[in-house]
């Protein structure tokens, strides 16, 4: 028979992980992502704050919620006087055979409701696991355009003999480089293969992904 510690909250314990995470990215200076395990461990804090009927952990808790608060607080500000003055650089290193990095995974964060174009130049897009097979590139891209136009998005396709470059911007400042380009996925081994669907569970090609803002992104 299993013992279990009843006296744990799930949400003190999720709590205590996020924010130990945070502190470590923190020493590290990974910053955006120290900002972020704050925030979530800060509001786990408060949950655990609102079912505690104990005053003095209510005390020790809110103390700790506060310095955390204030914590998070600094990045935020060192962040953003980073992105003020254009010299904010974050590098993300997928190893081989790593799972966990989607698309969405990686940019996200970085699309909020400010977000109205994204540019994407790459200069190889053409296998399967990459959206578009051999010999229909072009039919693969229109039917895309076609699907996205039915959700209010419309897609312009430029072609170019001499792209070297690899690189995707958002509107809102955020400039993300990968060393692969978009072709950072194996080839799935199967139709029915983990990672098929859900790339967060695709392994990967190694390669480093760079991040940047900059106060003015212009059209590519």
């Amino acid at each position: 028979m299993a013992a279990r510690n009843s006296g744990q909250q799930p949400h003190g314990v999720a709590a205590s992980t996020l924010l130990k995470r945070a502190v470590e990215l923190d020493s590290d200076s990974r910053y955006q992502e120290a900002f972020v395990c704050y925030q979530e461990g800060i509001d786990m804090l408060l949950q655990v704050l609102k079912g505690t009927k104990d005053n003095a952990k209510k005390c020790h808790l809110r103390q700790k919620i506060s310095d955390f608060m204030d914590r998070a607080e600094e990045i935020k500000k060192f962040l953003e006087q980073e992105k003020e003055d254009g010299k904010y650089h974050k590098q993300i290193k997928i190893e081989e055979n790593a799972t966990g990095f989607s698309y969405e995974s990686l940019f996200q964060q970085y699309l909020n409701a400010a977000v109205t174009e994204v540019w994407i130049e790459d200069p190889y897009i053409r296998h399967t696991h990459q959206g578009i097979g051999k010999g229909q590139q072009i039919s693969g891209l229109e039917e895309i355009r076609e699907s996205l136009c039915k959700h209010g998005i419309e897609l312009e396709i430029e072609f170019s003999s001499s792209i070297h470059d690899r690189e995707i911007r958002f509107n809102n400042g955020w400039m993300i480089k990968i060393g692969r380009g978009l072709d950072y996925f194996k080839k799935p081994q199967g139709r029915f293969a983990l990672g098929y669907c859900d790339f967060d569970l695709r392994p990967c090609h190694e390669t480093t992904v760079d991040i940047f803002h900059t106060r003015h992104t212009k059209k590519i």
